[in-house]
C-alpha cells in the first residue's frame, strides 16, 4: 500500500490573524476572498461544494491565528495571568456551530510551543551576550596573558613541578600502604574477618569486602608493588627524566626566541574554517539537489498505485480515468536519476575531500612551526645564528618544496579517517540487527582502524619534524624518523609522559583559575566589582562561554609548546647520534644538555 498522502504546504504572504473555517466563509464573498490566500496557486473553481474542497486539500479547513517563525506559522498562543489564550481568545468556532476551548489546540502545537520556547531562551541568550561581551573577552585576555606566563615559567619551574608530582605520588602510595596494613591490623581476631574471599563469592555490597583481612591484605600487596615499581623507575630512570625537564626547559626558551609561533595557530583556525565552510556549503548543495516526487494515491484499488506522476498534466492522464479517486500528491525529495541514485556516494566523496584539506591545513602548521624550532636547535650560536624570520622562512619552504609530501601524509590518514566513517555508518544501519557475529566484526574493525589513525597521527607528525629538518620527501621521514624513535623508546616514553603532566596541570591551572574567577564576577560575589558586573538572564552563559574559550586558547598555546618540545628532542637524538663533539661534528644542544650527559665540544669547553 502507498504511504499516507503527506497535507499540502503552501507558501503564504501573511500569516492568518483569525479565526475562520472554510465551511464558514464559503457562504461569505468578504471571508472568501480573505480565504483564498491559504488555499493551493491551482485551485480556482470557488463554485465547487466545500467537501469536495477539503477531501482535495486544496484549502485548509480551519485558520487559526498564527505567528511567523522559523518561515512557519505557529499558532500564536500566550497566557495572560494564568489563561491560555490564541489570538487574544479563549475560545473558537469549530465551523459546526459549537465553541471550543483553545487549550484543545495546546496538544496539536506542543512542537511549536517548543520552538517557541526556545527562541526565546535563544534571545535571552544574545541578550546576556550583547550585555557582557567585553566582560567575555576580558576573560579571554586574561587566559591568553595565563597561558603565556605558564610557558615562560615553564623554564624556571619545569623541574620543580616533576619533581613535586613524584614526590606527592610516592607519599600518597606509601600512606595508602599504611592504612592498609592499620586496617589489616585492626580486623585481627573480630568475628568474620578471616573468610577468604574465594568462599564469600561476589556480593553485590561492595563494602562486603571492606570487613574482610584478605581484601585489606591485597591492597597491601598491590600498592607495594605500584610503591616498588615507582621507586626502581625513579633509580634508573632518573636521568631521563633529568633530560626531560631539560629539553621542556630549553622549549620555552626556543619559544621566546620564536613568539611568533604562538599567533601561528589562528593561521591554521582560518584556513580550517575555510575547509569547514566549502566542506558545508558542498554538503547543502547536494543534499537540497534532490527534486520533489509525486506520487498516486487512491484509497480504492488501482494499479497506478504508488507510482511518480506530475501533478501539472495529472488530471488530463489516463489514471483519473481509471481510478477517479486517485490523487497526485508531493511524497518526497528525491530523484530516479543517476545522479540522484549516486548522492551518497558524493556526500561520501565530499566528506573525504574534507578530511584531505583539514589533515593538509594541520600538516602545514606542524612543519612550519616545525621548520621554525629546527632553525633554533640548529643555531650554533643561540640565537644570533637563527633567520631573522624563522616562522615566515619555514612556511615559505613548506609551500615551495614540501606540498606533496604533506598532501600524501594527509591522504594517508584521511583514507584511514574515512574508512572509520563508513564504519561508523555501517554500524548505525545495523543496530536492529540481530547477527551478533557483524555486531562483533564490526566492534573489532572501529577498534583496529582508531588504533590505525592514532598511529598514523603519531607518525606523521615526526614524519613532518624530519621533513622540516632535512627535506626528504614523506615516506624516508617517516621510516628515519620511526626508527629513530624506536632506538630511543624508553626516552620517548618518559618525555612524553612529564609533557603530558605539565599539559595537563597548565590547562586545569589556567582554565579553573579564569574559571572560577568568572563565576565570582558574573554572580556578583567580589564585592570591589559587583556594581560593575551587568545583569544577567543566565549567568552561566558567560561563565561557560570563558570557561570554553580559556581552553581553547590554553590548547592552542600548548599545541605550539608541544610542537616544540617534540622538534627538539628529535633534533636532540639526531645531534647524539651524528656528532661527537668534535671541531668536525660539534654538538649543537644547549650548554645544560651538555653537562647533562657530560658531553663537550672540543677547543669549547662549557663554563
Amino acid at each position: 500500500a502507498p504511504p499516507c498522502p503527506l497535507p499540502v504546504q503552501i507558501c503564504v504572504s501573511k500569516c492568518p490573524d483569525r479565526y475562520l473555517t472554510y465551511m464558514t466563509a464559503h457562504g461569505n464573498a468578504a471571508s472568501l476572498e480573505y480565504y483564498r490566500n491559504f488555499c493551493t496557486p491551482e485551485f480556482k473553481d470557488w463554485r465547487k461544494a466545500p467537501l469536495e474542497v477539503l477531501k482535495d486539500r486544496e484549502c485548509p479547513a480551519m485558520l487559526i491565528p498564527s505567528t511567523p517563525l522559523a518561515r512557519r506559522c505557529f499558532p500564536a498562543i500566550q497566557a495572560k495571568k494564568g489563561v491560555i489564550m490564541v489570538g487574544n481568545e479563549t475560545t473558537y468556532d469549530d465551523g459546526q456551530g459549537h465553541r471550543r476551548n483553545v487549550t484543545e489546540l495546546l496538544e496539536g502545537a506542543k512542537k511549536a510551543n517548543v520552538v517557541l520556547e526556545t527562541r526565546q531562551l535563544a534571545m535571552k541568550i544574545f541578550e546576556d551576550y550583547t550585555v557582557s561581551w567585553y566582560w567575555i573577552i576580558i576573560g579571554l585576555v586574561i587566559a591568553m596573558v595565563a597561558s603565556l606566563i605558564f610557558i615562560v615559567l615553564l623554564r624556571f619551574l619545569a623541574g620543580i613541578m616533576v619533581w613535586v608530582m613524584i614526590v606527592m605520588v610516592i607519599l600518597v602510595l606509601g600512606y595508602g600502604i599504611f592504612h592498609c596494613y592499620m586496617e589489616y591490623a585492626k580486623l585481627k581476631g573480630e568475628a568474620g574477618s578471616d573468610v577468604s574471599l574465594a568462599d564469600l563469592g561476589f556480593q553485590t555490597d561492595l563494602r562486603v569486602y571492606l570487613h574482610l583481612r584478605q581484601t585489606w591484605l591485597a591492597f597491601l600487596i598491590i600498592l607495594c608493588v605500584l610503591e616498588l615499581v615507582i621507586v626502581l623507575l625513579l633509580i634508573f630512570l632518573r636521568k631521563r627524566i633529568l633530560i626531560a625537564i631539560a629539553l621542556i626547559k630549553e622549549a620555552s626558551r626556543a619559544v621566546g626566541h620564536v613568539m611568533s609561533s604562538l599567533l601561528f595557530p589562528l593561521c591554521t583556525f582560518f584556513l580550517l574554517c575555510l575547509c569547514i565552510a566549502y566542506w558545508a556549503s558542498t554538503a547543502v548543495f547536494l543534499s537540497t539537489s534532490n527534486e520533489a516526487v509525486y506520487k498516486v494515491f487512491n484509497e480504492s484499488a488501482c494499479p497506478f498505485s504508488g507510482q511518480t506522476c506530475k501533478p501539472e498534466t495529472f488530471n488530463t492522464s489516463n489514471v483519473t480515468k481509471l481510478c477517479p479517486d486517485a490523487q497526485c500528491l508531493f511524497a518526497f525529495y528525491g530523484g530516479e536519476t543517476a545522479y540522484h541514485k549516486y548522492l551518497v556516494v558524493l556526500q561520501f566523496f565530499n566528506v573525504f575531500m574534507f578530511f584531505w584539506l583539514a589533515n593538509f591545513v594541520i600538516a602545514l602548521g606542524q612543519v612550519t612551526l616545525a621548520g621554525a624550532f629546527a632553525s633554533y636547535y640548529w643555531a650554533f650560536k643561540k640565537p644570533d645564528d637563527m633567520p631573522a624570520f624563522p616562522l615566515f622562512s619555514a612556511f615559505g619552504r613548506a609551500l615551495r618544496y614540501h606540498t606533496g609530501s604533506l598532501a600524501f601524509g594527509s591522504l594517508v590518514l584521511a583514507i584511514v579517517q574515512v574508512i572509520r566513517v563508513i564504519l561508523e555508518y555501517l554500524d548505525h544501519r545495523l543496530k536492529a540487527a540481530e547477527n551478533k557475529f557483524a555486531k562483533f566484526l564490526l566492534s573489532c574493525l572501529k577498534c583496529c582502524f582508531w588504533c590505525l589513525e592514532k598511529f598514523i597521527k603519531f607518525l606523521n607528525r615526526n614524519a613532518y619534524i624530519m621533513i622540516a629538518i632535512y627535506g626528504t620527501n614523506f615516506c624516508t621521514s617517516a621510516r628515519n624518523a620511526f626508527f629513530l624513535l624506536m632506538r630511543n623508546i624508553i626516552r620517548v616514553a618518559v618525555l612524553d609522559k612529564v609533557t603530558d603532566f605539565l599539559f595537563f596541570l597548565g590547562k586545569l591551572l589556567i582554565v579553573g583559575s579564569v574559571g572560577i574567577l568568572a563565576f565570582f564576577f558574573f554572580t556578583q560575589r567580589i564585592k570591589l566589582v559587583q556594581d560593575t558586573a551587568p545583569p544577567l538572564n543566565y549567568y552561566w552563559v558567560p561563565i561557560l562561554t570563558v570557561i570554553v574559550g580559556s581552553y581553547l586558547i590554553a590548547h592552542g598555546f600548548f599545541s605550539v609548546y608541544g610542537m616544540c618540545v617534540d622538534t627538539l628532542f628529535l633534533c636532540f637524538l639526531e645531534d647524539l647520534e651524528r656528532n661527537d663533539g668534535s671541531a668536525e661534528k660539534p654538538y649543537f644542544m644547549s650548554q645544560n644538555l651538555r653537562k647533562l650527559l657530560k658531553k663537550t665540544n672540543k677547543g669549547q669547553p662549557d663554563a
